[in-house]
């Protein structure tokens, strides 16, 4: 049995690359946002892999299905904070509208492994 079974979900791979860039992205923030904004989405991009991974190694696919909503829910918050920081000006357009690409194929994604967990 494989003790880490997340690492062959592509979802898994795509959320944990979606935090990547938005590490990356964050380190340009005003210093002000630190504790602020840029915590925030770093936060939430993290939260999506780590549930998967969490989910992953339970037994029952409810306990899994349960962790892929608190995924989905971090994404959505993870939508809002990248929709403030292009308001406040902190993301230039193109850059928002990848990062925004990115979130929305990995909701479907996330959609289809609850639908296929039960």
């Amino acid at each position: 049995m494989d003790i880490r079974p997340h690492r062959k979900l592509e979802v898994w791979k795509k959320s944990m690359a979606l935090a990547r860039e938005i590490y990356t992205a964050t380190e340009a923030f005003p210093r002000s946002e630190i504790y602020g904004l840029s915590s925030q989405l770093r936060r939430s991009a993290v939260s999506v892999p780590s549930n998967l991974a969490g989910g992953a190694a339970r037994r029952g696919s409810r306990e899994f299905k349960q962790f892929i909503n608190i995924a989905q829910g971090s994404l959505s918050e993870l939508d809002t904070q990248l929709d403030l920081a292009h308001m406040l000006g902190f993301l230039d357009p193109a850059l928002h509208a990848k990062l925004m690409s990115e979130v929305t194929d990995i909701s479907k994604m996330l959609y289809g492994l609850s639908k296929s967990a039960g």
